[in-house]
C-alpha cells in the first residue's frame, strides 16, 4: 500500500484514549487529520451495583455473568479487590460469558478459569446465542457487566427470554470537558469541509449527535464523507442513527481499520461524490 493513499484527504477522528496514536496512524499515509475527541471515561468506584453484584455471588444467588470488555472486567474486580478480596473465586460460582478476547483476557490475569467465549463479531447478538446455547437466562439471575452506556437490547432480550438482570455499570462515557473540537468537528461535517470520518467506539456516535445543531444537517453531511467504523457493535449505533457505513474493520481493531480506510477511502469517496 503506498505511503501516500490518504494524501490530500480531511480526516476527523473522535478517538480519545488513543488519540495520539491513531492520528499518527493515519498521518503515516498522508491524511490531514482532525482530533475531535468524543469521550470522557468517569469511572463509578462506589457502584452499589457492584457490591450487590458481590453480595449475590456469595449468597450463589447470581447464576450467569456477562463480562462485555475487558476494562470493564478489571475496573470492577479493582472496585471489589478491598471489600471482596475473594471476587475472583466467586465469580467462578457462575456461568461466566466473556464477549470476546479482551475480557477473556482480562479473566486469565485474575486467575479465572471456564468462561464462554462469544464468537466474532462479538455484538450483542452473539452473546445472546451463548446465553440460548448454555440455556443461561430463563428463570436465572443475570449479572450484565456494563461498558460506558447500557446496552438496552441486550437487557431487553434477556428479560424477554425470563431473566431476572442485575446490570452493574463501572465505568461511564461522559463527554469531553472540552467539546469544542467535538462541536467543531460536527459543524466542519455540515459544511462538508471533512472526507472520512473515523469511529472507533459507539458512544461516539451517540455523543456526536448530542453536540450537533442540526442533527439531520450532520446526518446529510455524514452521508458525504467516507464513514469508517471500527466493528460491527459501532456499526450498530451508526445505522441506529441513520448513518449508513462505508467502511467496517475486520477484526474490529485500530489497525485495520486503518489499513482499510488507507485502502478503500478515496475510491468510495469518488464513488459517494460522483
Amino acid at each position: 500500500m503506498a505511503p501516500g493513499a490518504l494524501d490530500g484527504l480531511r480526516v476527523i477522528s473522535f478517538e480519545a484514549r488513543r488519540a495520539d496514536e491513531l492520528a499518527t496512524m493515519l498521518a503515516r499515509h498522508g491524511a490531514s487529520v482532525t482530533r475531535a475527541p468524543a469521550l470522557r471515561e468517569t469511572g463509578l468506584p462506589e457502584s452499589p451495583e457492584a457490591q450487590e453484584l458481590a453480595r449475590r455471588l456469595a449468597a450463589g444467588d447470581v447464576h450467569t455473568v456477562i463480562l462485555l470488555t475487558g476494562v470493564g472486567t478489571r475496573a470492577l474486580a479493582a472496585a471489589m479487590a478491598e471489600p471482596w478480596p475473594d471476587f475472583p473465586r466467586l465469580l467462578e460460582r457462575a456461568t461466566i460469558i466473556a464477549r470476546g478476547p479482551k475480557p477473556l483476557a482480562a479473566l486469565r490475569e485474575l486467575g479465572v478459569g471456564g468462561a464462554h467465549p462469544v464468537p466474532a463479531p462479538h455484538t450483542w447478538r452473539e452473546v445472546l446465542g451463548v446465553v440460548d446455547a448454555l440455556g443461561a437466562a430463563a428463570g436465572r439471575d443475570v449479572a450484565v457487566q456494563e461498558y460506558g452506556v447500557p446496552n438496552r437490547a441486550l437487557l431487553d432480550a434477556l428479560r424477554a427470554r425470563g431473566a431476572r438482570v442485575l446490570a452493574v455499570p463501572v465505568y461511564r462515557w461522559a463527554l469531553p470537558e472540552d467539546t469544542g473540537p467535538l462541536r467543531a468537528g460536527a459543524a466542519a461535517l455540515v459544511r462538508r469541509e471533512t472526507d472520512v470520518a473515523v469511529f472507533t467506539n459507539g458512544a461516539q456516535v451517540e455523543h456526536l449527535f448530542r453536540v450537533a445543531e442540526d442533527k439531520a444537517a450532520l446526518r446529510a453531511g455524514l452521508g458525504r464523507a467516507v464513514v469508517a467504523s471500527v466493528g460491527p457493535v459501532c456499526s450498530e449505533v451508526l445505522e441506529a442513527h441513520g448513518v449508513h457505513p462505508d467502511l467496517e474493520a475486520s477484526p474490529p481493531k485500530m489497525g485495520p481499520l486503518v489499513a482499510l480506510v488507507a485502502e478503500r477511502a478515496r475510491a468510495v469517496l469518488a464513488a459517494k461524490r460522483a
